[in-house]
């Protein structure tokens, strides 16, 4: 599919709007903070804290950072596209494109993979947490999507009936990983960067493959260890790989989800499909999510926990506004509640 490059403006919104978006950044409950505000072609970049505890150095605001389960939308975007070029199609089992891989695999459909009602254990439980000691002693180890995906089956399904229920399980995107790369001969990495990296010009986003590693300017991010915070900017992203393991910046985000938005990467039957819910009543569709600000204007997007790092990203269904937001937690303080209050004020201004 030709991709459309979308283009803004960057000039700032005025100083009226800019300082209150200021104070609400500086409201975000977190070590760093960093954000960028659009409002037609209008923008607002800010952060708030500090790049690196014990030092007064600023978060960048052209900043790197792990982004999570927004990868999640990115993967769902091959694959939508995969769909509209014939090569896959939404109701294909599991089991025509991974053959003898998943108990049931001809009775879950790449659908149900997308909008997580596949019903498959998630193998994010069945890994050690802060603050057990392996935890730590895994921060360098390289997994494979292969032995990721069998440590998760060797669990039975949290309900019987493929489609029935919305369970969120990251073993649902390391399967879709694995599909894309039987239907493409490439890699999820490398069609994501040929699809949609290259063609978008994201410039600050990468799928780091085994590199432990934020390359260019970036905010360090924080676990907790005994009783402190443990530095945790540098592990092996292959713990998340397809289902969480993408870097990015706030401009990034923002830019992809306009072009996504916009109609400008899938037909419009697939963006719809996309923005429809797994299950009657739910909020995520394929590899999307959405909820109601508090001025009661829908927001689509997704978010992202990467351990040291916390991703938001979402806009207004004509993309003419949007909120990117990225965190350092200070762990075990959950900044979501911060963070929505931040969302609500830069969309409902």
């Amino acid at each position: 599919m030709l991709v459309a490059l979308v283009t803004a403006a960057v000039v700032g919104l005025t100083p009226g709007a800019a300082s209150p978006l200021q104070k609400g950044l500086d409201g975000v409950v977190a070590i760093g903070a960093v954000a960028e505000v659009r409002d037609g072609g209008a923008v607002w970049r800010g952060s708030s804290g500090v790049a690196e505890l014990g030092s007064s150095r600023k978060v960048p605001v052209a900043g790197r950072f792990r982004i999570g389960s927004i990868t999640k939308t990115f993967v769902a975007t091959v694959v939508l596209q995969l769909v509209a070029e014939k090569r896959i199609r939404l109701e294909d089992s599991v089991e025509r494109w991974l053959p003898g891989v998943v108990p049931n695999g001809a009775n879950i459909t790449v659908r149900q993979l997308l909008n997580h009602t596949s019903g498959l254990y998630d193998f994010k439980d069945t890994l050690p947490m802060p603050p057990s000691a392996e935890f730590y002693a895994l921060r360098y180890r390289t997994w494979t999507a292969a032995e990721q995906i069998e440590r998760a089956l060797a669990n039975p399904p949290v309900f019987d009936t493929p489609g029935s229920q919305y369970d969120y399980s990251n073993t649902n995107y390391l399967l879709i990983g694995e599909i894309i790369e039987k239907a493409t001969g490439r890699t999820y990495a490398e069609e994501i960067e040929r699809r949609l990296i290259r063609p978008l010009g994201l410039h600050g986003t990468t799928l780091p493959g085994t590199s432990t590693y934020i390359k260019g300017p970036h905010p360090h991010g924080y676990i907790p260890k005994d009783g402190g915070q443990l530095d945790f900017t540098e592990m092996n992203p292959t713990l998340f790989g397809a289902s969480g393991d993408m870097i990015s910046t706030t401009r990034d985000l923002n830019r992809f989800f306009a072009a996504l938005l916009g109609g400008h990467l899938l037909p419009a039957r697939l963006l719809d499909a996309m923005k429809t819910p797994g299950t009657s009543g739910g909020s995520y569709g394929l590899g999307l999510s959405w909820h109601d600000t508090a001025c009661k204007v829908r927001v689509y997007g997704n978010d992202g926990d990467a351990l040291a790092y916390q991703a938001y990203s979402f806009s207004t269904e004509d993309a003419r506004r949007q909120v990117t937001v990225a965190v350092t937690p200070h762990l075990p303080d959950n900044p979501d509640k911060s963070v929505d209050a931040f969302v609500d004020q830069a969309i409902c201004r």
